[in-house]
């Protein structure tokens, strides 16, 4: 088969689609023949050499796929030869063909197409965990995701929206707000004219950026707010104000998805069918696509993410 190889740590032209050895898959194990993937940060953080793969995912970038089931390992009975799914992956989503845990595979939600399928999966499994059973957001209460013209934000906005919460979100444009708003967002706030800290009160904020945000979500948190930090792209390291943080009788919790246990991921796959493909399949929630970009030129796909001009998701297609 073929996949998008990374020939050496450095920008988006190391990127080469090239011959590798196909997948096999082991016992618990299905092979989807990858009709789309998406490019996440995490792909951009992996072809720069700062993000490993856990051990025993393929080496390729892509988290998520949609697809068709072409082989099953031997204890594999919930999937068959022919089933169009979705799947959350450790990687190896930039190819032709991927193996990956049956725990980790999603039937497809009724009346979304196969392309714009592959858009799902890591950020609805992203969202549900994280906002909803972890932070336990609950209706009536107030959501400030930061990044909202990001795949992850686009899902979360109406996601939130969808069960009942306030939503608040932070973009960098006019542009993006316009189309936040359009997505269900209550409050949009630019954060390169405004400061949030000084527009919102939150009971749950989504946060992909870290240090640099960390002393104002604190300040942007009512009692007992729960802070979810699932990105560091404003730095690693900050000063925190912990009698802030007990007075408020609020939470801080620092989560990852990629690098958990197969039955950890299994559990929450299994939550997002039961309880978030029900709403993208009556069409309250649905996949954002922002491009659509042939798999052998994902280098071209990698600039547009880091250009920071997208809104929504950016699929690899075959």
């Amino acid at each position: 088969m073929r996949a998008v190889v990374i020939t050496e740590f450095g920008g988006p032209e190391v990127l080469r689609w090239q011959e590798v050895p196909d997948p096999r898959p082991d016992q618990d194990e299905v092979v989807i023949e990858v009709a789309a993937s998406a490019v996440n940060r995490a792909d951009v953080l992996q072809r720069r050499g700062f993000y490993e793969p856990p051990p025993g995912a393929p080496p390729y970038p892509g988290l998520e796929v949609s697809g068709t089931v072409v082989e099953v390992g031997t204890d594999v009975e919930q999937f068959t030869p022919g089933d169009e799914v979705c799947a959350l992956l450790a990687g190896g989503g930039y190819a032709e063909k991927v193996a990956v845990p049956w725990q980790q595979v999603m039937p497809m939600p009724e009346g979304v197409p196969l392309l714009p399928a592959a858009g799902l999966p890591e950020v609805a499994c992203t969202v549900w965990s994280n906002v909803f059973m972890l932070a336990r957001l609950r209706k009536g209460e107030t959501l400030l995701v930061h990044g909202g013209a990001s795949g992850i934000g686009t899902f979360a906005v109406q996601l939130a929206k969808a069960l009942g919460s306030r939503v608040v979100t932070t973009v960098g444009s006019a542009e993006k707000a316009r189309r936040l708003m359009e997505l269900g967002a209550d409050e949009v706030i630019d954060y390169r004219e405004e400061d949030f800290a000084e527009k919102v009160q939150a009971d749950v904020i989504l946060d992909i950026i870290g240090a640099s945000y960390l002393s104002r979500n604190i300040q942007t948190l009512r009692t007992g707010g729960r802070l979810v930090i699932i990105g560091l792209q404003g730095g690693g390291k900050a000063e925190i104000d912990l009698g802030a943080l007990l007075a408020k009788r609020a939470s801080v919790h620092g989560t990852a998805l990629r690098s958990r246990p197969v039955e950890e991921k299994g559990v929450i796959v299994r939550s997002v069918v039961q309880n978030v493909w029900p709403l993208v399949s009556a069409g309250a929630v649905r996949p954002v696509v922002y491009a659509e970009v042939p798999m052998e030129q994902a280098a071209e796909a990698h600039r547009m993410l880091e250009s920071g001009e997208h809104v929504g998701k950016i699929l690899l297609v075959r």
